[in-house]
């Protein structure tokens, strides 16, 4: 880290302590001094320094105690907008959302699936109308398996505003008031019991041209960058060793020594040692990152995540027999911030079914892979140069 971040973290350390400012103060302040993302521009919570310097200064600030928000209830915003808007957003845009998303004033939530283009997302049909005079569009549609829309204010929606292109070239990508007139949000009861998810109805929202990313139709481009920041906040972020489930295994492993068999240790020594390789490919896809924006490579690490989670959690059952069974609680219930690790064993082992579901199915990133990473031939689409109109649904 260079002097320059030293003395410019040294200072604010100094005039707010991190003890007695308030979390939104102290972020906010943060951002001000261009610490929030250092290779953000300078006035945009950056200082145009080189991206590798992110860690050293997240580091410096977490020694000092320094709060940062709830990556369950802030990821979305954090880890897919912001990205996105700094990539692709006018500056008025970066402007108005960028520090209100740092410091957590504001939740964000994603509207991109629906339910006839999930893995197939340029499929969708939510549709967006340009209002003659005004220059407004008009969304009308329907959003499904969006987390946290009961929660946020903001949403990154992907709209098809040209129905007789290709479905890749008709889309048009927004950031949408999840507190406009005609936004109705539904909760997706899952099998936990809770309802993380929701379906969202749109029905002649209006929204202002100035809250558009990106030129008209190129909202296949845009949504890109959403996807592979994405997959890489899901499957790329830091974990120390034995952190996620498979420290949860182990210390149960470690503290209840009648539930082990020879059988069940092999199994659990062949996941520590997946999930630690997992976990050191993450380490090595964020110092990449350091030096560009992410890439498929992503999609690779959000795939062994999942399967990761899946494996581990089934073990942990396996490990407890009838106790993991045990489930405390199947009322009705909508988390903030919803996590794996502070649930019981039942609970991880149906949370994790949705792990190959979200942030894009591990057969969708199975295809991504095997063309972008590995440079296989693709598969053949026959609708790749049909108007979307045109297409059987």
């Amino acid at each position: 880290m260079d002097d320059g971040l030293r003395g410019a973290i040294s200072a604010l350390l100094e005039k707010y302590d991190p003890a007695t400012t308030p979390v939104a103060d102290f972020l906010g302040a943060r951002y001000d001094a261009g610490l929030a993302w250092v290779h953000f521009p300078e006035g945009l919570g950056g200082r145009s320094a080189p991206r590798a310097m992110q860690q050293e200064v997240n580091e410096a600030f977490a020694a000092a105690g320094a709060p940062t928000l709830d990556a369950g209830r802030h990821g979305i915003g954090l880890g897919m907008a912001a990205p996105t808007i700094l990539a692709h957003g006018s500056d008025a845009v970066r402007r108005r959302f960028l520090r209100p998303l740092w410091t957590g004033e504001e939740v964000w939530c994603q509207l991109f699936s629906e339910p006839g283009a999930g893995s197939d997302l340029a499929a969708l049909g939510t549709r967006a109308v340009q209002e003659e005079g005004t220059g407004d569009w008009i969304v009308d549609g329907q959003k499904v398996w969006t987390s946290l829309a009961h929660e946020a204010q903001w949403a990154i929606l992907v709209a098809r505003t040209d129905p007789d292109v290709p479905k890749h070239q008709g889309m048009t990508y927004f950031v949408c008031d999840m507190t406009a007139p005609g936004v109705e949000v539904r909760p997706l009861r899952q099998a936990t019991g809770e309802a993380e998810f929701n379906e969202v109805f749109l029905t002649g929202v209006r929204i202002p041209d100035a809250h558009r990313l990106g030129a008209v139709g190129e909202g296949w481009r845009v949504a890109q960058t959403t996807l592979m920041n994405e997959r890489v906040a899901i499957g790329g972020h830091a974990e120390p060793r034995e952190g996620g489930l498979i420290g949860v295994v182990a210390n149960t492993w470690r503290e209840r020594p009648e539930l082990r068999t020879p059988a069940l240790h092999d199994a659990l020594l062949r996941l520590w040692v997946d999930a630690e390789a997992a976990r050191l490919t993450g380490e090595r896809l964020r110092q990449q990152l350091a030096a560009g924006q992410p890439g498929p490579e992503g999609s690779a690490a959000k795939l062994a995540f999942a399967q990761l989670n899946q494996r581990i959690s089934g073990l942990e059952l396996e490990l407890l027999g009838a106790e993991g069974l045990e489930y405390e609680d199947w009322s009705f219930r909508r988390p903030a911030h919803p996590s794996m690790i502070d649930g019981t064993p039942g609970y991880r082992y149906l949370r994790a079914k949705g792990n190959s579901i979200e942030g894009g199915t591990s057969e969708i990133l199975r295809g991504i892979i095997a063309e972008r990473v590995l440079g296989l031939p693709q598969e053949i689409r026959v609708d790749k140069d049909v108007a979307w109109k045109d297409l059987p649904r």
